[in-house]
């Protein structure tokens, strides 16, 4: 296992593609969460309907509230660490890699095993930035960390496991294509347009079957913060979904790595 750790953090500290995109990632996090919470959660308190209204919640960017609501606005921008994998995996098959791999003694289930080690690894660079992003936006605006941790571990391990579940649903795509272009094209596109319009159809047509599909089903673990939800009803059904999709995702993961395992089993070199 260490050899392929080693082997596996060689690839990545000379690959630029991965630190580039690190620095996109660094900027996104709190980016974003900055201006949901300057030109979104500010403006809407200072709107004369909307305002008095929220002032009766908790502040969604305060402890422990910060850490739900910067998890769901990161997990927005999962695709840009799949990017990085998907460019890991197809660059195997572009340079041969994989080839080479197998010649030096290593056996078809250690190149896969290398693969969950790089999903594993991009899964927790990106909940280390959402965690140290929730805990400097909750500091300030808080203006205390005492008990800043409160309630961050159910938040912390949520945003871990959708990360790690929706990358490697980009790494099934690359490992199945193996061409880098053909499959970051079908993610993008399966992860903007296509499986929110089928999410949509499926409310309207299909009796809400749309959130058993791969990406929605992790995305349902982390709910909208409170502040987007009116309706007590509706949050409550929300947390109550949450907590079933939990054992959806670990499902979904699972089946996908399988599925991984067994085709590179049956694949040739």
């Amino acid at each position: 296992m260490s050899s392929l750790l080693q082997t596996e953090w060689l690839k990545i500290k000379k690959y630029p593609a991965f630190w580039w995109m690190l620095a996109i990632i660094t900027l996104s996090y709190p980016g974003m969460n900055y201006m949901l919470y300057t030109h979104g959660y500010q403006d809407m308190l200072a709107d004369k309907k909307l305002g008095p209204i929220l002032r009766l919640l908790p502040n969604p960017f305060t402890f422990p509230d910060v850490w739900q609501t910067v998890a769901y606005t990161s997990s927005l921008f999962v695709f840009l660490p799949s990017v990085i994998v998907i460019m890991f995996i197809t660059n195997e098959y572009t340079y041969k890699t994989h080839r080479q791999n197998i010649i030096d003694g290593w056996s078809r289930r250690d190149f896969m095993v290398s693969k969950g080690i790089d999903v594993l690894i991009i899964s927790a660079v990106a909940t280390l930035f959402y965690t140290i992003t929730a805990l400097v936006i909750g500091s300030v605006t808080t203006g205390s960390t005492a008990n800043s941790f409160t309630g961050a571990g159910r938040y912390i391990g949520l945003f871990f496991l959708q990360t790690f579940s929706q990358l490697s649903l980009a790494l099934l795509i690359a490992f199945l294509v193996r061409k880098a272009f053909i499959a970051l094209g079908l993610f993008l596109f399966y992860f903007f347009p296509l499986e929110p319009l089928l999410v949509q159809l499926g409310k309207k047509w299909a009796n809400g079957a749309g959130e058993f599909l791969p990406l929605e089903i992790s995305d349902r673990m982390l709910p909208y913060p409170r502040w987007f939800i009116r309706d007590e009803a509706e949050w409550k059904t929300l947390l109550d979904q949450s907590n079933h999709h939990i054992f959806y995702t670990i499902l979904l993961t699972a089946a996908i790595w399988a599925l991984c395992f067994w085709v590179n089993k049956k694949r040739d070199l």
